[in-house]
């Protein structure tokens, strides 16, 4: 392990869907043998039927990981009492009992692969247990975006309606596209710093939890500062990346004048750009949590989202929707109370002044404020969970954790 316990990636990194210590291919014999002794569901008798014979204790193998219904096979997790999940039979201590042995749970998570309601009741647990680290970044990082973007829309976007005007001199409106432009990019550059900032310190904060530990706003900077150029050049990519794919698949039918090529373009190009989304979602917590380059956080989320992708891809989407909702309780009756109030009501919705009356616009920029600063570190959050869940499930990170967060003889069958 180096400085950063627990995350650093596979020296001889396993082949896909593979544990370290799961049975070899020329083990499979022993595997089997145990598996076949195990006794049908239907022969274990209920409590109150009389007393249950005491569970035979597994035979050795390994570090301790029992087979998974027999052989291990890619990307299945071994029990560390040497049974199955799903209640063959009870775990040592319970006879009768059914369902998942305990797992050891130093943090917000168990070490163990999770579910979907686990990674998001961990995101959640993780902004309760430490919100006093969570929300001084992602409250500073959402009032600067909104302040630019409330100045943005002030001005830029008045200046823009001016231009519009048949009426204006033509040099006076190619001079405020190009002051609009330029602030415009300006907004969007800060706002993706900002970001890039939040997400670095809040992978770093949900690391620590899922090991148990606390992290301050400053112990988080430190540790993300030196990654923090990389995670720059990582979104700056991606963004390129995305760009091309439009330029590539779109613009052709634009030029051509074609409606019909450009929304077959359209149609090509959302499923694909969905797709490389998802295949590089987990870049971000790679590249911050194992300290490597940019083109190797690139090539692991590859490798750990291989075999995982409409799981990884369904519960992204359910987060996006669900604090989608969130952002949406929070800030439209805000934003409807500000036109309301100050920005003249349907007479300024019909006007176009509704939208630039500074009253309207604070009232929308604190709802955004609140929003953002709630649902930030719940998709940062689930990132990061969805890439330590892959990591147990392929690598046996669970091991390295729970030696990280000192929890003693894990993974061993004792006795």
């Amino acid at each position: 392990m180096n400085d950063s316990p627990g995350w650093a990636s596979p020296g001889s990194s396993p082949s896909d869907g593979e544990r370290p210590g799961a049975p070899s291919d020329q083990q499979a014999s022993g595997d089997s043998k145990w598996s076949a002794e195990q006794p049908p569901p239907g022969d274990w008798s209920s409590p109150a039927a009389g007393p249950t014979p005491p569970p035979q204790a597994p035979p050795q193998q390994g570090q301790g990981w029992g087979p998974y219904g027999g052989q291990q096979h890619a990307g299945q997790y071994g029990s560390p009492y040497g049974g199955q999940y799903g209640g063959q039979y009870g775990y040592p201590g319970g006879p009768g009992q059914w369902g998942k042995p305990p797992a050891a749970k130093p943090g917000v998570i168990p070490l163990r692969p999770l579910d979907m309601g686990e990674i998001l009741d961990g995101a959640v647990a993780t902004m309760r247990a430490h919100w006093r680290s969570v929300l001084p970044i992602t409250l500073v990082v959402a009032t600067v975006v909104q302040v630019m973007s409330v100045l943005l829309q002030k001005y830029v976007m008045s200046d823009l309606a001016l231009a519009a005007d048949p009426a204006a001199d033509i040099e006076q409106t190619i001079n405020t596209l190009g002051t609009a432009s330029a602030v415009s990019f300006g907004a969007v550059f800060i706002q993706a710093l900002g970001g890039i900032v939040a997400t670095a310190m809040l992978t770093m904060i949900f690391s620590r939890a899922v090991l148990g530990n606390t992290s301050t706003v400053s112990a988080a900077w430190r540790e993300a500062r030196p990654q923090l150029l990389r995670l720059f050049g990582l979104t700056l990519l991606m963004g390129f990346g995305f760009a091309l794919l439009v330029v590539v698949l779109i613009v052709p039918g634009i030029l051509a004048r074609s409606v019909g090529l450009a929304v077959l373009g359209g149609f090509a190009a959302l499923p694909l750009a969905i797709w490389l989304w998802t295949k590089y979602s987990l870049a971000s917590p790679a590249l911050m949590l194992e300290k490597g380059t940019v083109f190797k956080s690139l090539g692991r989320s590859s490798k750990l989202v291989k075999g995982a992708w409409w799981r990884i891809f369904g519960i992204t989407l359910l987060t996006s929707i669900i604090t989608g909702i969130i952002a949406a309780i929070i800030v439209w009756p805000l934003t409807f109370l500000g036109v309301a109030l100050f920005g003249g009501g349907m007479g300024g919705l019909q006007a176009g002044t509704a939208s630039t009356a500074w009253g309207a616009l604070i009232l929308s920029g604190i709802g955004a404020i609140i929003a953002q600063t709630i649902v930030m570190p719940m998709q940062s959050g689930v990132t990061v969970l969805l890439y330590v869940d892959q990591r147990i499930r392929r690598e046996g990170l669970d091991l390295e954790l729970a030696r990280a967060a000192g929890v003693e003889n894990y993974g061993t069958t004792g006795g």
